[in-house]
């Protein structure tokens, strides 16, 4: 018998010692735990087997039921996190509370059945070799203390039978190493008893937990190159592609990888737990994290050295679930950035050529909109030079309003105004020309057909000017074609629109496009002075035109008067 437990704890020793080889900061806490506690199980059972008095028999007893009561729920808790099968915090605290109740219970076994909640009494002898205590009468939590195993085993198989059903992304090999495991663990509890009996010193369970700690090994070992996001980390850290520095809440330097020491040579002078001291970091390191407390959206930058330009990511240092420190990620970015400049550098091309094309499109459009507006006008042989001339009479206009600028218009409005001013009266193109040329006043069923230029002007324009000019330029040119003959007081054409209803538009061209009929000369009347055109337009103001538009015709006048005066 010794010569068996004594092999089983050398061997529980040196899978220890080589998990803690192979430990790695990612391996769950509860492993490490597992492989501390396998030996001091083993050195129970060990005891046992080399007891000569009941005293130390005792004490190899309650060592073993470490294993019964920790190791048999730290594994059914490693196979769920073998298998990815969340389980809070609350509830894994509560099952450890449990089997700590239990194994505090298994304690009063020192008192040698005085405390008999757990045995109530037993006798000591050495059967075949080994120590082992007999006649053992059993108090109620040792009753409670199997229905506690039983239902970890329970449940570790359910758990084990779930992931392989429902747990693609869990390794099948992992799982059957885990159910092999576990099958073996049952059999050695409950079987193991049965086949040697319950006064017997060999037992198979503290072979059962080697056994597991080795299956463990072999699964931890897999995990690594399981859990993609850490392998990740790991190989991009060691290839060099990565700098890390971290800090606590408070800023005190925690440390750094050599990855960022290249980059930020002076981070080498930092101190451990003391805050960032040093000037040449205020500019990028303190900057950094600052900007990022300060707005955790803002959290990448850049950063240019030697030619080449780092991108640095800033994030929380967590542990667990909570909020430890800063952590700034250094890597070398130097090629996306020069693609991402040649990128740029082209569309900044392809953007100019677009829109030169674009430019020339809508000046031919432009062009070819003029030319309908010249045509036009050739027919009309009582309004020649009319489109040149009210363009500048809206010019005029424009620059007095832009000084004082009460009206609140922009320089976008003024522009276009100005640019739709020639198409006005684009609309003539659809009257007859036996109404178009009369060398006479109209009739009224004439004229009533000649008002249907203004509306037929706006639509036109909505579908000739198309969707390479700007929108708000169509708007304004259509509302200019429309609108120019309203009156605010409600009696012009074609709607009737009253004052603020006619746009502002229609309402400055109505000025120019009245003035310029007044003071130019045609087929039924001769020119009026500029005095007498002054005059009548003074007079429609508040009726006919726009009464807030009268003081920059004042202003115009001068400006008009010398336009008129040299044109032919």
């Amino acid at each position: 018998m010794i010569a068996y437990y004594s092999t089983i704890l050398i061997l529980s020793i040196l899978v220890t010692i080589i998990y803690f080889f192979v430990w790695h900061n990612h391996f769950n806490t509860l492993i490490t735990i597992y492989f501390i506690l396998v030996p001091v199980a083993n050195l129970g059972f060990f005891l046992l087997a080399i007891a000569e008095s009941i005293d130390t028999a005792v004490i190899g007893n309650v060592l073993t039921y470490i294993g019964g009561c920790y190791l048999i729920l730290i594994i059914m808790l490693s196979v769920f996190y073998f298998c990815g099968v969340k389980v809070s915090r609350i509830i894994r605290v509560i099952l450890m509370v449990i089997s700590t109740v239990f194994f505090a219970s298994a304690l009063s076994v020192l008192s040698k059945g005085k405390i008999g909640i757990f045995y109530k009494k037993f006798d000591f002898e050495i059967i075949d070799g080994g120590g082992v205590l007999t006649n053992k009468e059993y108090g109620f939590m040792h009753t409670l203390f199997y229905v506690m195993v039983i239902t970890y085993f329970v449940i570790t198989f359910v758990a084990i039978v779930y992931s392989f059903f429902k747990k693609t992304q869990t390794s099948r090999k992992t799982i059957y190493l885990l159910f092999f495991t576990e099958t073996l663990g049952v059999i050695s509890f409950f079987g193991g008893r049965l086949i040697t009996g319950n006064n017997s010193p060999l037992q198979f369970i503290g072979a059962t937990y080697v056994v597991a700690a080795i299956v463990f090994l072999i699964i931890i070992h897999r995990l690594c190159l399981y859990d993609v996001d850490e392998m990740a980390n790991e190989t991009m850290v060691k290839r060099g592609d990565i700098g890390i520095i971290s800090f606590d809440n408070k800023l005190n330097f925690l440390g750094s990888n050599d990855n960022a020491k290249k980059v930020l040579p002076e981070i080498s002078n930092l101190v451990v737990d003391k805050k960032i001291g040093l000037d040449s970091l205020n500019d990028t390191v303190f900057l950094w994290i600052k900007s990022f407390v300060n707005n955790n959206d803002e959290n990448k930058f850049y950063y240019e050295k030697d030619n080449k330009t780092y991108l640095i990511n800033a994030a929380y240092l967590y542990d667990g679930t909570k909020k430890r420190g800063y952590q700034l990620i250094i890597s070398d970015d130097t090629k996306n950035q020069e693609y991402i400049k040649l990128l740029n550098s082209f569309n900044s091309e392809l953007q100019l050529e677009v829109d030169e094309k674009t430019r020339r499109i809508v000046e031919m459009n432009d062009e070819f909109i003029l030319g309908m507006a010249t045509m036009v006008e050739s027919r009309d042989n009582s309004t020649g030079g009319h489109i040149k001339r009210t363009s500048e009479g809206v010019r005029i206009l424009i620059n007095e309003i832009l000084k004082d600028n009460s009206l609140n218009i922009t320089p976008e409005f003024a522009k276009n105004i100005i640019k739709a001013a020639p198409m006005h009266d684009l609309g003539k193109i659809a009257v007859d020309d036996a109404i178009l040329r009369k060398p006479g006043k109209f009739t009224p069923e004439e004229y009533e057909v000649m008002k249907k230029h203004s509306a037929e002007g706006a639509r036109i324009i909505h579908e000739i000017v198309d969707e390479k000019y700007d929108p708000y330029f169509k708007e304004i040119a259509e509302n200019v074609a429309h609108y120019h003959h309203e009156r605010v007081d409600g009696s012009g054409y074609p709607n009737k629109l009253k004052g603020d209803e006619i746009p502002l538009e229609a309402r400055i061209m109505a000025i120019a496009d009245v003035y310029d009929a007044l003071v130019s000369k045609r087929v039924y009347k001769e020119k009026f002075s500029f005095d007498k055109a002054y005059d009548i337009i003074m007079e429609g103001m508040g009726t006919q035109f726009d009464k807030r538009l009268e003081k920059y015709f004042v202003k115009s006048r001068e400006k008009l008067e010398e336009y008129y005066s040299n044109v032919d």
